[in-house]
């Protein structure tokens, strides 16, 4: 039985959007499995030959995902695959997963990869099928049997999943820059020999620059960067989450000392006191330059102030009674008239 008919479109579907996501935590594959309901896959109306092949191919499939030359979220993908497709089926008792002994130290390089990179939740997804002795060790990949092609048909490989060979370190290796670095500096000496002046070579000599290694040297230091970021993609964001968070005290540092800028000027501007006009200057405050006695200096101007309010009020009081004095007295009068008529 082969692959059957729309089970590898949609494990690569699940697979690059995954890869949309750029990155290996589990709880993202979840989303992306409830949201394609691709746990639905195995409820087809098939008897139970049907749903063995059925199962076991779709785990086979998903099983080459999981080995090079595919880039590693593609295989962390694969991995947690693998364990929805085992812990979904409807099989009694539960296919296992083929794995040849082959591709196993393969397969435990990756397990300490998920582990020096603290991809715990992958590494424990992996920990977690082999307690439950879901992988079946083989010799063969495939099964074989009696009059059986010798030339077994090797599964195609999807190249958006595909590892990119990484000619630059293939080009560029320890020993050729060891070897660089010998031979620019056997130039260098030979300038000075030939030159007359051997503290300072003649500038004819140099045809190249002084810093053409250092330049080398650090470009292949920043393409394994990039290289090492493109892999492990989540821990990439965490470097991220925390210049971020750095950028984030900065900020709250920079408002802090506004605010003390602000409180400062505020304060040297409530203890300078304004020189009053001549006709006020025996209601002036009296204030020395020290910041001690500014507080002493806003008591006294608030002194005044009071001061000032009552004696505008005394002044309203007495206008007030002067004027009900004047509407009251021609009432005096007009009584006395009455008393006369009568």
């Amino acid at each position: 039985m082969g692959t059957p008919a729309g089970l590898q479109t949609d494990c690569e579907a699940l697979l690059s959007r995954f890869q949309e996501t750029d990155s290996v935590r589990f709880e993202d594959f979840t989303e992306l499995w409830r949201s394609m309901k691709f746990g639905t896959i195995f409820c087809g109306r098939m008897r139970n030959l049907e749903k063995n092949m059925f199962t076991k191919e779709a785990l086979a499939l998903a099983w080459q995902y999981f080995l090079p030359p595919y880039t590693f979220q593609i295989r962390v993908g694969a991995l947690y695959l693998l364990y929805g497709l085992y812990n979904t089926q409807l099989c009694q008792p539960k296919q296992k997963i083929r794995v040849a002994l082959k591709d196993w130290d393969e397969v435990l390089k990756f397990q300490q990869d998920l582990i020096n990179a603290q991809h715990f939740d992958a590494a424990y997804i992996f920990r977690k099928l082999r307690l439950d002795k879901a992988f079946h060790f083989t010799a063969m990949p495939k099964l074989l049997s009696y009059r059986m092609k010798k030339k077994i048909q090797r599964a195609e490989v999807t190249e958006e999943f595909k590892d990119p060979n990484d000619r630059v370190m293939k080009l560029i290796t320890s020993d050729v820059l060891e070897e660089m670095l010998n031979v620019h500096d056997h130039y260098q000496n030979m300038k000075h020999i030939i030159s007359g002046d051997k503290s300072n070579p003649d500038k004819a000599l140099s045809l190249i620059k002084d810093d053409f290694f250092d330049n080398i040297k650090n470009i292949v230091l920043e393409h394994q960067q990039w290289h090492k970021d493109r892999k492990n993609p989540s821990l990439k964001s965490k470097v991220k989450d925390g210049e971020e968070k750095r950028e984030g005290n900065s900020q709250e540092s920079e408002r802090c000392e506004r605010a003390e800028s602000l409180a400062r000027i505020k304060s040297k501007a409530f203890s300078v006191v304004v020189q009053a006009s001549k006709s006020r200057r025996h209601r002036q405050v009296k204030l020395d330059s020290s910041d001690s006695d500014s507080a002493s200096g806003q008591g006294q101007i608030k002194a005044t102030r009071k001061k000032r309010n009552k004696e505008t009020l005394k002044s309203a009081g007495r206008k007030m009674s002067s004027k009900n004095r004047e509407f009251t007295a021609p009432k005096r009068k007009r009584k006395s008239r009455t008393k006369n008529l009568v």
